[in-house]
């Protein structure tokens, strides 16, 4: 394989079917994306790999989504691991990449920073939001935390609010090739049965805490086919998932080639962050000139910091608020 072949499939979303198995699925690859990602930030190696993982469950489940809506999954704990948050942004037009951006809090005092990542967040929940726009009301979907990873947090959310059974394979880390310095790489497969192959379950399921698995909602011949496509996806390696060496038409076929893998236009992804002082003064729009005074500085400015990209703004208090007394100038 040249290295043009490899470079050709980093940071892209390829959709596929498998035409025997009546399942759908998506390969996801995030190289340069999720390298940006976390070099926003100096994460620990326990907050890294949860937002490695949410980033690709992300641009996995996001790839679905319309042109120009944003996707957003969170994970809420009582851990030492607060918040894992990421959005999708879905590309303006035809043919553009879409973007990914990702931020986490954590308590420090209290994480172990090379323990096992996933207890750490603790109880909680799990949850989808969709923004169609403006006039549209978002959509929001929430499952409590379980299953032992993030992965299976999104598996339950699919069976429970969505009757959809989904199975995600995931891979990351960091790697070296030849005459490059270290990167993170990281690549993903979903599986998910098409709708109309599940039966609505009206009863508790066999999951954590009474939740649905995806075979609580599944019978027949859509239960044989299902347990067989996640057979194959069971045997994947993850030097496979990760590559470059197996590029992604090429692990379509190493794992499915007798469910009749068919392969659609593959989506580039980038990281993306929307921030900018435009947005910031209307989060503040908000607040009373009193408020705005508490805000600011002993230097007399307000300052701002993106969570996602790590920008920073400062602003003239009198252009902030629904009381301000100047027009914006020239903040930065």
């Amino acid at each position: 394989m040249t290295i043009g072949s490899q470079i050709a499939w980093d940071d892209t979303i390829l959709p596929f079917q498998l035409d025997r198995s009546d399942i759908r699925g998506r390969v996801a690859r995030l190289d340069g994306v999720l390298d940006e990602v976390l070099a926003q930030h100096d994460y620990p190696p326990a907050i890294e790999a949860l937002v490695a993982e949410m980033a690709l469950l992300t641009a996995l489940i996001g790839q679905t989504i319309k042109l120009r809506w944003k996707l957003s999954l969170q994970v809420r704990g009582d851990g030492p691991a607060r918040l894992i948050a990421t959005d999708y942004y879905g590309p303006t037009k035809e043919g553009e990449p879409a973007r990914i951006r990702a931020y986490a809090s954590f308590d420090e005092d209290r994480l172990d920073p090379t323990g096992d990542p996933f207890p750490q967040i603790g109880k909680g929940y799990f949850a989808i939001l969709i923004d169609q726009g403006t006039g549209m009301v978002p959509y929001q979907g929430i499952t409590p935390i379980a299953g032992g990873s993030l992965s299976a947090c999104a598996e339950t959310y699919f069976a429970q609010s969505e009757q959809l059974p989904t199975r995600f394979s995931l891979g990351f880390g960091e790697s070296q090739q030849p005459r490059q310095g270290i990167r993170w790489r990281a690549g993903g497969v979903m599986l998910q049965a098409m709708p109309e192959a599940s039966p609505f379950a009206t009863e508790g399921g066999s999951g954590e805490g009474g939740l649905l698995n995806a075979t609580d909602i599944m019978d027949g011949d859509e239960e044989e086919n299902w347990n067989r496509a996640n057979l194959l996806l069971d045997t994947v390696e993850e030097f496979e998932l990760i590559g470059p060496q197996v590029d992604t038409p090429e692990l379509l076929v190493r794992l499915f080639h007798e469910e009749r893998p068919r392969v659609f236009d593959p989506q580039p992804v980038k990281f993306g962050c929307t921030c900018s002082a435009d947005r910031v003064r209307q989060s503040l729009s908000i607040y009373s000139a009193k408020d705005i005074g508490h805000m600011t500085t002993d230097d007399g400015i307000v300052t701002a910091d993106c969570q996602f990209c790590g920008a920073h703004y400062e602003f003239d208090p009198k252009t902030l608020g629904f009381e301000a007394e100047e027009s914006p100038g020239d903040d930065t």
